[in-house]
């Protein structure tokens, strides 16, 4: 699964999701391509599954690219702890998704076999997608 190697700070804060994707919000390296509609976070088992489900599908022809990456964590406190005492130990590695986010981008020879592959890694996603093609 996905995590940095290395990051300066071991907890962040949470911080606001509002606005479009203002950056990654294009198809730069496939075809066609998943587009998020809303926000959220994406975990990196949830980036896992969605590839896997992805090159499965295609088999062995085509390419997929992610798009996206894992670079915050998210802290839980162990069950039936009492209030106070801190914050809670990092727990999973999310990446923080905006409207207009381009997160997956696939290239096959077979079109119908590309937008098959991208439903079923749409299946994965918490957030709400749609499929998008390049512009030629």
């Amino acid at each position: 699964m996905l995590s940095p190697k290395r990051v300066k700070w071991r907890k962040q804060h949470k911080g606001r999701m509002k606005g479009q994707a203002n950056r990654g919000n294009s198809i730069t390296f496939g075809d066609f391509a998943i587009q998020a509609t809303t926000c959220g976070y994406i975990t990196s088992r949830q980036i896992e599954a969605a590839r896997v489900a992805m090159t499965r599908k295609i088999k062995r022809g085509g390419n997929v690219w992610i798009k996206i990456f894992p670079d915050k964590s998210l802290t839980r406190k162990p069950a039936e702890v009492r209030m106070g005492k801190g914050k809670g130990s990092p727990d999973q590695w999310v990446a923080v998704i905006k409207p207009g986010r381009v997160l997956f981008e696939i290239t096959h020879e077979d079109v119908e076999l590309s937008k098959e592959a991208l439903k079923l890694a749409m299946y994965k996603l918490p957030v709400k997608t749609r499929i998008i093609r390049k512009e030629v």
